[in-house]
């Protein structure tokens, strides 16, 4: 393709050349990466940070809540295999209500460095771990952001990071930095327009305005809004919900799935279609998609090993 754009005469040729560029570049984001130090049982990032896998307790279908910053692991149970892949990030950093400073954000940045190309990480839930507050993430697998309390200014932003949003209807979400006289300086000015549209973005960023779940969910801020249940973390089960929903793909066309959708929409639609056309290309030769052919001939579920 590259070298085709380039025996093109003029301003087509050029537009080609770059497109084949950004193709290349996308599909080059796709190498291999690293391991999460340890197991993905809950290894700790830091005082305000942790990451682990599933582990869940007899007769629930969430991991146990705790609120100190210590990192808990809880026996496992329950099956392992329902679960298996989804990494829970906590962020736990009370006395702040989490509001993120140098140091929270260096950990969160370690923390996704870490999760970033691990194959057995399939879907990451970001969550808080301070009753009521919320608060990325570049991250190759889908992210989903649980808001079961507050989450205005940073926290909604990193929220925006994520791929999905589910929220509490008691909730409240909002950027409020122009209160203070400043603006988001987290991604908000880019990523909320691009989530609900530019016109409606600058509403709510010019009046600094907090929506509640159901408010959220009627201008499009997340997907799904549930009434709080008592534990205070209605939110965090339904992405525990999604997150079970997901498992069963294949790894590989989930990656490169995320890839197509975020790459495409920051280009023009021919452009968008050869991004997405070489990223079907990185499908075609996995053993996974073999798998899933030999799966559906001998009528079983798929064991899939993201190769």
């Amino acid at each position: 393709m590259a070298a085709a754009a380039a025996a093109a005469p003029g301003a087509l040729g050029a537009l080609q050349a770059g497109r084949a560029r950004l193709v290349a570049a996308c599909c080059a984001r796709l190498g291999p990466g690293w391991r999460l130090p340890g197991s993905l049982t809950g290894p700790r990032v830091g005082p305000a940070m942790w990451a682990r896998g599933w582990a869940p307790v007899a007769g629930g279908s969430a991991p146990r809540r705790g609120y100190s910053s210590e990192v808990k692991t809880e026996d496992r149970q329950a099956d392992p295999e329902e679960n298996r892949g989804i990494v829970v990030l906590g962020i736990n950093r009370a006395y702040a209500k989490n509001s993120f400073s140098k140091n929270l954000v260096k950990m969160l940045s370690k923390a996704v460095d870490a999760l970033k190309s691990d194959k057995k990480v399939r879907t990451i839930i970001v969550r808080s771990e301070v009753p009521g507050i919320f608060c990325a993430a570049n991250l190759p697998v889908p992210t989903i952001a649980a808001i079961d309390g507050l989450a205005l200014g940073g926290g909604l932003e990193l929220a925006l990071a994520c791929d999905i949003r589910v929220a509490a209807s008691s909730a409240k979400m909002g950027l409020v930095e122009t209160k203070l006289a400043i603006i988001p300086g987290g991604g908000g000015t880019q990523r909320l327009p691009r989530a609900i549209g530019i016109s409606l973005a600058k509403e709510l960023i010019f009046s600094a305005r907090v929506l509640d779940g159901q408010e959220a969910k009627a201008v499009g801020l997340i997907s799904h809004v549930l009434e709080q249940n008592q534990e205070g973390d209605a939110a965090y089960r339904k992405a525990l919900d999604l997150a079970r929903e997901f498992l069963p793909q294949g790894p590989v066309a989930m990656r490169v799935a995320k890839l197509a959708i975020n790459q495409g929409m920051e280009v023009d639609l021919v452009t968008g279609l050869a991004i997405e056309e070489a990223c079907y290309a990185q499908t075609i030769s996995t053993k996974d998609r073999l798998e899933g052919l030999l799966a559906f001939k001998e009528k079983r579920s798929p064991r899939y090993k993201g190769e």
